[in-house]
């Protein structure tokens, strides 16, 4: 036993001794490793990433004033300031994680760049992904488990976007919602409200495709939202105006046709009518043209609430795939094989330290 007030010191020299005379161990782990490490992430899928960049437009009502610009400087956001919008910047990553705009996409036609497969993305995501073979028996295993522990529903197919239903999608249509929305993200600078929109696939043809798409369907989608009201706006005086005109017209043929059948008249009561189908006349045009002037208005009020975005990266064909990192991989696992070894190897005087002193030989 040591004596009080001694203390146990890590001798460097005696550890690369040991490493050194059981060196043959290397000699074996490591190769194993190296082939294990290889034949694990060789038959892994590559990935590809791209990503858009866009800069929506920013008003007086969007940036919530001083206080909003304050708020913003710190890292926060106050919910879209006194904008009246209920979806606005920060909540479109929530839009992506919905399973109804996920689902809008699968119509999307994609192409690979071997040209080899020209169909829309949910018979892409379906029937044309690449699989680890090694994996696939887990994946078998595990469906077979959860098949076997209960029974799935199954969901109600609906037409069009790959027969999913939103409101009750099976398992395995979940499964490929869930992937599409660890594919495709979007990520909202709090403070700069800079939209960067990435999507990663196994083709870098249909991962530009898509980006580029799912920012074509995003500007759509906020802009039927923003201009909603006024689109309905437009279409009701849009119709007051046809209305108004016909009434107008009617109006209009009505006071002729008794001009010209009274032409000679002298009559009071002729007169008196002639001047009555006139006013008439006259109030029906002051409301065709009260009716136009409110269309126009409101057809501008469209144009007016239309969101402008500044695409400040477009979607690009990714060049080198993003992941996996083969060789990183494979460095990792020989690492943590030496250092495993290098455990092994002192085992015993790891497991004498751990000992209480008085159990220690």
């Amino acid at each position: 036993m040591k004596e009080k007030g001694t203390e146990d010191v890590i001798d460097l020299r005696e550890i690369v001794k040991v490493i050194y005379k059981k060196r043959k161990m290397f000699a074996w782990s490591l190769p194993i490793a190296f082939v294990l490490s290889c034949i694990w992430i060789l038959p892994q899928p590559r990935t590809y990433v791209t990503s858009v960049t866009l800069a929506p437009e920013m008003t007086g009502e969007m940036t919530g004033g001083a206080l909003g610009s304050i708020a913003a400087s710190f890292g926060f956001n106050l919910g879209g300031g006194q904008t009246n919008d209920a979806i606005y910047p920060a909540l479109y990553p929530d839009l992506f994680a919905t399973n109804t705009f996920m689902i809008s996409l699968l119509d999307i036609q994609v192409e690979t760049i071997d040209e080899s497969v020209k169909t829309d993305y949910y018979t892409y995501l379906t029937k044309h992904q690449k699989k680890n073979v090694l994996t696939a028996p887990f994946i078998y295993a595990k469906r077979k488990i959860k098949a076997l522990m209960k029974e799935t529903p199954k969901g109600k197919s609906i037409e069009g976007d790959g027969g999913i239903n939103p409101y009750m999608p099976s398992e395995e249509q979940e499964m490929l919602l869930e992937g599409m929305k660890s594919n495709i993200t979007c990520d909202v600078d709090v403070k700069t409200e800079m939209i960067v929109i990435t999507v990663q696939d196994q083709d870098p043809l249909v991962c530009a495709i898509i980006a580029d798409s799912v920012c074509g369907r995003l500007q759509k989608f906020i802009t039927d939202y923003r201009t909603s009201k006024a689109r309905n706006d437009y279409a009701y005086y849009k119709n007051l105006t046809k209305e108004a005109k016909d009434d107008y017209e009617k109006a209009v043929d009505v006071y002729s046709d008794f001009c010209d059948a009274n032409r000679n008249t002298i009559l009071q009561s002729a007169l008196s009518k002639r001047d009555k189908l006139e006013n008439d006349m006259q109030i029906k045009l002051n409301t065709y043209n009260a009716m136009s002037t409110q269309l126009e208005a409101s057809k501008a009020k469209v144009q007016e609430n239309t969101p402008a975005f500044t695409v400040l990266q477009s979607a690009y064909v990714p060049v080198k795939p993003e992941k996996p990192k083969r060789m990183l991989f494979v460095a990792g696992m020989l690492f943590l094989t030496f250092l495993g070894t290098i455990f092994y190897m002192f085992k015993e005087d790891i497991k004498n330290q751990l000992m209480p002193p008085s159990n220690r030989g």
